[in-house]
């Protein structure tokens, strides 16, 4: 074997599912389009024919017609079905405004055949539309294996959007220069990002507080953070997620309790959105940030959950970290409200759940026809998949079905996924043990940290010639390269990508 191809390795055979990295990408609102009325009352009784003309006077003026507000609205509380049919009828009218929406529910469906679709929608709208040259540019400087070319269309795309007016523009400039250093080598970007201090842009204290994330220095500046999004709490709400994981990192309890008392009545008022209480929720409801909260954190999704379903699912992953809020009739509950909005993270559960067979019966059959709803819009769903075929929880191995879907998901960042496929080739069931493809995925799983995979790596190793072992490090080299770099750090830094007064980029 001479390759590890983008397509399957041969040793297994053909086929090889998406190459995309799961770069943490979240959805958007686009500004309404201001309808006016119809100018008589007399137009709205006229045949169906007249209308388009009416439309071409007024969004409002008949009924049935697309309207990008109440498409807004719909994407605001996750009903993307709603808003997609809007954005779409609008966008094929021209309107450069609803292209943007359609391509941003594109781009959230994480799959990448939408992503492209996004793209070039995107492009259609960039010569007319400031906010489409914001999103192509934020859309480009997190794509993995993008070329040098695009990261400095990106550059130039987010430096035009910001002297346009868009927000969120600096924070993807930074990661650009912070991910992508050789492209640009003239660009040092402490320096950049204390400029943009220096000049009064409000977002150059994220674009700091990004820098820390990247540096992995987060825990070392908490003070920085805290004073950087106190500052910018007013017009910048991704802040309160910033401060609740400050608060909960430094075991502040008052200061938190105080954050949630304002969070809360910035939400009564509208101008806070209720994904960003969820995400705060979800903060309190981590154990890996300091002592946890989960109580407050289940009251506070259990209050937005009706208007944004994301959080029922929010909610289950809660009951299933700390079963003493509930037992699995209540999560039931809680992942069919979710399933209902088609929420791809119920389906992600209720497989795990059937999987795991820790709240209900194993059942691999259910798994699997949950994880499938899932794949393509949650990465761990292609690898909860190859774990099934692989062990052969069906009542056999299904080797190529299995590397597809771990493939699939090792490329696109999920821990563990690499350590399997090492399992896969050394273990050889269902197929015949390649020891080439082995020990290059157990050097991979072992630059991850991955439990286990440095004792894999050395058995693996051994019976290997000084040749073979080239030969493995060189394909090493590949398939990294082949994943980009942004996989890993574009889910740290989720957070940090959504600002300008929406759910963004």
């Amino acid at each position: 074997m001479n390759s590890i191809p983008t397509t399957p390795l041969t040793s297994v055979g053909a086929g090889l599912a998406r190459d995309a990295g799961d770069s943490v990408h979240q959805l958007h609102r686009s500004d309404a389009i201001a309808g006016k009325p119809a100018p008589t009352q007399s137009r709205f009784h006229l045949a169906s024919a007249y209308c388009a003309l009416a439309l071409a006077v007024s969004l409002a003026g008949c009924a049935g017609l697309p309207d990008q507000r109440l498409a807004n609205e719909a994407l605001k509380r996750g009903d993307t079905v709603t808003a997609q049919q809007n954005y779409q009828q609008l966008a094929d009218l021209g309107y450069s405004e609803a292209q943007v929406g359609l391509a941003d529910i594109q781009v959230g469906t994480r799959d990448p055949a939408q992503i492209q679709q996004a793209e070039a929608t995107y492009r259609a709208a960039a010569d007319t539309s400031p906010r489409a040259q914001a999103r192509l540019g934020r859309l480009l400087a997190a794509k993995p294996g993008a070329s040098e070319a695009e990261h400095h269309e990106a550059e130039t795309l987010l430096k035009k959007a910001f002297a346009n007016g868009e927000g969120n523009t600096l924070i993807p400039l930074a990661m650009l220069y912070l991910q992508y250093p050789h492209s640009f080598p003239n660009v040092n970007a402490q320096q950049q990002i204390s400029q943009w201090q220096a000049a009064g842009y409000p977002e150059a204290g994220l674009a700091q507080v990004l820098l820390y994330r990247t540096q992995g220095t987060y825990d070392q500046h908490l003070d920085d953070v805290e004073r950087i999004c106190k500052a910018a709490l007013n017009t910048t709400d991704i802040c309160y997620v910033e401060l609740a994981t400050v608060y909960q990192k430094k075991q502040q309890p008052e200061q938190q309790a105080e954050l949630l008392k304002q969070m809360e009545a910035g939400y009564s008022r509208g101008t806070v959105t209720a994904q960003r209480v969820d995400s705060v929720a979800r903060v309190l409801g981590d154990a890996t940030l300091g002592t946890p909260d989960e109580k407050t954190a289940q009251a506070l999704l259990e209050k937005i959950a009706p208007g944004y379903p994301a959080s029922w699912v929010s909610l289950a992953q809660l009951l299933y970290d700390f079963p003493e809020l509930g037992d699995v009739e209540q999560m039931m509950k809680y992942l069919d409200n979710g399933r209902a909005a088609d929420q791809p993270r119920a389906e992600l559960l209720l497989g795990k759940l059937y999987y795991e067979g820790k709240w209900v019966p194993a059942d691999a059959k259910a798994a699997e026809a949950h994880f499938e709803k899932a794949v393509g819009r949650e990465v761990a769903a292609d690898y909860y998949l190859g774990q099934i075929y692989r062990r052969g929880y069906l009542g056999k191995v299904y080797p190529q079905k299995a590397l597809d879907h771990l493939l699939t998901a090792a490329r696109n960042g999920q821990n563990s996924a690499d350590f399997a496929i090492a399992q896969l080739f050394s273990q050889g069931k269902g197929t015949k043990p390649d020891p080439l493809n082995a020990y290059v995925f157990s050097q991979l799983a072992k630059a991850q940290d991955t439990p286990e995979a440095n004792d894999l790596a050395t058995q693996l190793e051994a019976p290997l010639t000084p040749a073979q072992r080239a030969e493995g490090q060189r394909l090493v080299q590949q398939e990294l390269a082949a994943r980009g770099t942004l996989a890993q750090s574009t889910l740290q830094l989720h957070a940090l990508q959504e600002e300008d007064g929406e759910e963004s980029l």
